[in-house]
C-alpha cells in the first residue's frame, strides 16, 4: 500500500491526523465520515444577567465549568466571579443535563466584572473618606451637647480659679477648686503624689482614686469660654464610666494629664 494511502486511512480512522497534502479524495472521505457522525443536540436557554437576557445554546453533556468560560466572552464576568443559579446554585463539575437545564430554561448569573469591582471599591473608599472628613468638620462641640449644656448654662462659678487660654502651667500647691460635676455640685481635685492618688472631693464625700485606676483623661475647651475646659476622668473601659468636671482652668489641663497618665502620653 502506498504511503499516501496509509496516511489517508489513518487520518480517516483517527480524524486527528493531518490529511496528506493535495489528497482531495482523502479529504472527501474524512468529511463524509464527519458528516455521518451523529450531532449532539444543543440545549437552548436564556441567561439573565442584570437587565440582560442572553440566548445561549450549549451541549447537555458539557460541564458548567466550560459554560462559565463561554459566559465570560458574553458578559465579561470571570468564571471565578460567577454564580450560576438554577433551582439553587449549580456546581462547576455538573453537566448541563445533571443540573436539570432544558430547552427554554432560565438561568441567572450573579457576578460582577473586574471593572465594576474596582469602581465600587474606589467609590466606597472615596465615600468613606469624604464621610469621615465631613463628620470631623461638622463634629458638635461637647459643650454644645445637651447633657453638658445643661450644666454649662449655669455659667462660670463665682469661686472658679483664674484661667487663661493658650498656656501651660504646673499644678499649684493647693487643690484645684471652683469646679462642678454633672449635677452642678462643687468639685475639687487634690493630687497626692506621695501616695500616687488623686482625691476627688465633693460636699458629700471624697473619693481617693489611684492614678492607675484612671484609664483615660479627655478634655475640650468650653465654647465661648475657651479659658476653661470640661474634663473627664475615665474610670472604666467605656465612655459611660467618665466622671465629668466643668470649669477646669485651661492652663492646668496638660499638667493634670501628665501626672495621671504619664509624660509619654500624647495630648
Amino acid at each position: 500500500m502506498a504511503e499516501a494511502e496509509v496516511q489517508c486511512e489513518a487520518a480517516v480512522i483517527e480524524k486527528k491526523m493531518t490529511v496528506p497534502e493535495g489528497d482531495i479524495q482523502c479529504e472527501q472521505d474524512l468529511k463524509s465520515i464527519e458528516d455521518e457522525e451523529p450531532k449532539v443536540e444543543q440545549i437552548s436557554f436564556k441567561l439573565v444577567f442584570n437587565k440582560q437576557k442572553l440566548d445561549i445554546k450549549w451541549e447537555p453533556n458539557k460541564t458548567i465549568k466550560s459554560l462559565k468560560t463561554h459566559i465570560e466572552t458574553l458578559t465579561g464576568v470571570a468564571p471565578a466571579m460567577q454564580k450560576l443559579m438554577f433551582k439553587g446554585l449549580v456546581k462547576d463539575d455538573q453537566i448541563l443535563s445533571e443540573a436539570g437545564i432544558t430547552n427554554g430554561s432560565k438561568m441567572m448569573l450573579v457576578g460582577s466584572t473586574l471593572t465594576d469591582v474596582i469602581s465600587v471599591n474606589t467609590k466606597t473608599t472615596t465615600s468613606s473618606s469624604a464621610s469621615a472628613e465631613s463628620k470631623a468638620a461638622t463634629k458638635e462641640p461637647l459643650s454644645k451637647q445637651k447633657v453638658h449644656e445643661k450644666v454649662i448654662k449655669h455659667g462660670i462659678p463665682d469661686d472658679a480659679m483664674p484661667a487663661y487660654r493658650n498656656g501651660h502651667d504646673d499644678l499649684p500647691d493647693i487643690p484645684l477648686r471652683g469646679m462642678v460635676n454633672k449635677h452642678n455640685h462643687k468639685v475639687r481635685l487634690t493630687f497626692k503624689l506621695e501616695v500616687d492618688q488623686v482625691w476627688l472631693g465633693t460636699k458629700e464625700r471624697t473619693e481617693k482614686l489611684t492614678m492607675s485606676s484612671i484609664k483615660q483623661v479627655v478634655s475640650e475647651p468650653i465654647t465661648g469660654h475657651e479659658e476653661y475646659h470640661m474634663l473627664a476622668l475615665q474610670l472604666g473601659p467605656t465612655e459611660q464610666s467618665r466622671y465629668w468636671i466643668y470649669w477646669v482652668p485651661a492652663q492646668y489641663v496638660r499638667a493634670i494629664k501628665t501626672i495621671i497618665l504619664g509624660p509619654w502620653q500624647k495630648f
